[in-house]
Formats: structure tokens, sequence, C-alpha cells
């Protein structure tokens, strides 16, 4: 009967796979001084009564280092936009240009760059609690199986292996980390 068990360690790996991209996403939104297409992906517009993604209402693009461009498709949401990019907290101030909206990038101060910083470690965390939490799960999984009559060398088995997952991908992020906070000092 204890032969029987297999955990699913694709899932799991799937799982922790799934909380480095999320954090992957949350750092590409994160302002570094250079223009990106991708920090606008969080940015959502209230179009056609339900709220879109903002490269769904009109073009992104970067003409420049420190410029992004937003090219409205409907001239009836220029505002909508403009408003969404307004309220989005990426402390940027839009300009007008018919239905392009332009995105000047500020050079960040020292003190903004300390917040970024902050603010991708609070990033990092969040995606270590996911993959800590899916570690949990595939203990549950072992430790329910050692009650169905799984051996204890199969256990100390099977939690060997999910440790050294929640490792390698633990180190992951902090590796994502520490490459992303250089990335904003960088003056």
């Amino acid at each position: 009967m204890s032969d029987d068990f297999m955990l699913d360690t694709d899932d799991l790996e799937r799982r922790m796979e799934g909380a480095m991209a999320n954090l992957k996403t949350e750092f590409a939104s994160l302002r570094t001084g250079r223009a990106s297409a991708s920090m606008l992906e969080p940015v959502m517009v209230d179009a056609y009564g339900s709220m879109t993604p903002i490269n769904q209402v009109g073009t992104v693009n970067v003409p420049e280092p420190r410029m992004v461009t937003v090219n409205v498709w409907d001239k009836g949401l220029v505002g909508k936009v403009e408003k969404a990019i307004r309220e989005s907290g990426l402390g940027i101030n839009p300009q007008l240009n018919g239905t392009i909206i332009m995105l000047p990038i500020p050079e960040l101060n020292e003190e903004r760059r300390r917040e970024l910083g902050k603010v991708a470690g609070s990033y990092a965390e969040n995606a270590r609690v996911s993959i800590r939490n899916v570690r949990r799960d595939g203990m549950d999984q072992i430790k329910k199986a050692k009650a169905d009559g799984m051996s204890e060398d199969d256990q100390k088995l099977w939690e060997d292996e999910v440790q050294e997952m929640t490792d390698k991908f633990i180190k992951t992020v902090d590796g994502a980390l520490e490459t992303k906070q250089a990335e904003i000092m960088q003056v």
C-alpha cells in the first residue's frame, strides 16, 4: 500500500514556477529610471464599462530611453487612459498630444530608489511565502501518506526532494531580487 504513493512533484514545481512568474511581472512594473512598456502592465482603464488592461485600448511604445507613449485607438478613451495612468501610483505625469499620451520618465532620486528597493524586497518576500506554501502542501501530502502506512525512509526521501526544490526556488528569488535592486540603484 505504501509503495503506491507518488508525490506530484511536477505540480509542486509548476506552482513554484507560477510564483516566480508573478514575481517577474511585479518586478517589471517597478520603474528603474529607464522607460519600459511593461511598467504600464498593471494599469487598468475603465473602458466600455469594464476594467481593461492599457495595452488593449492602445499601442504602448518606447521611442526613447526616457519616454513611453500610448497611442490610444479610441479618441473617447484618451481622458480615461490619462486618468488611469495618473492614479496608478507610477509617479509619472502624462502629457497629451492628440490621441498619443506621452509619459516622460523622470530621473529617480536616491530616496525614491531606496523606496523602490524596499518594494522589490516585499515582492520577493511574497514570492518566498508562496513557494513555502507550496512546500507546506507537499509536506502535508507526505504526512498524510505516512499516516496511511508509508515507511519513514520513503517519507524522508520525499521530504528531502520537496525541500531541495523549495531551496532552489528560494535561491532563484533571492538572485532575482539582487539583480533588480542593483538595477534600481544604478544611476
